[in-house]
């Protein structure tokens, strides 16, 4: 009988144990579900906001593309003997220009 009585009061010991303090073992698995589920957001997110940025970097690296051959054509124009004739191109077709005894007429039925 008294190891009964011995035994039982282990028990009741050990389930006093684990009612007791703050940390017992559920919270602690809570608590590391919580922190795993966290990183993993953590991480889908960084993965998210990574996509997005390579993206912008290619979008970018196009434009400079266009810029590389936007300068190139510009510098053999400028390299080239016919400078003048470049310039009177860019007078007529892009600002508007007209020769003094050039007429212009326009349509004004489109606005």
């Amino acid at each position: 009988m008294a190891a009964e009585k011995q035994n039982k009061s282990k028990k009741d010991n050990k389930q006093n144990q684990q009612k007791k303090g703050l940390f017992n073992r559920g919270l602690s698995k809570l608590a590391a579900a919580a922190v795993i589920i966290g990183c993993v957001a953590l991480v889908i997110s960084t993965e998210t906001d990574c996509s997005n940025k390579e993206a912008e970097l290619d979008a970018i690296q196009a434009q400079i593309d266009a810029y590389k051959i936007e300068n190139a054509e510009l510098q053999r124009t400028l390299e080239s003997d016919d400078f003048s004739a470049y310039m009177e191109r860019i007078a007529l077709e892009e600002r508007g220009y007209a020769y003094p005894d050039e007429r212009r007429f326009y349509d004004t039925s489109r606005d």
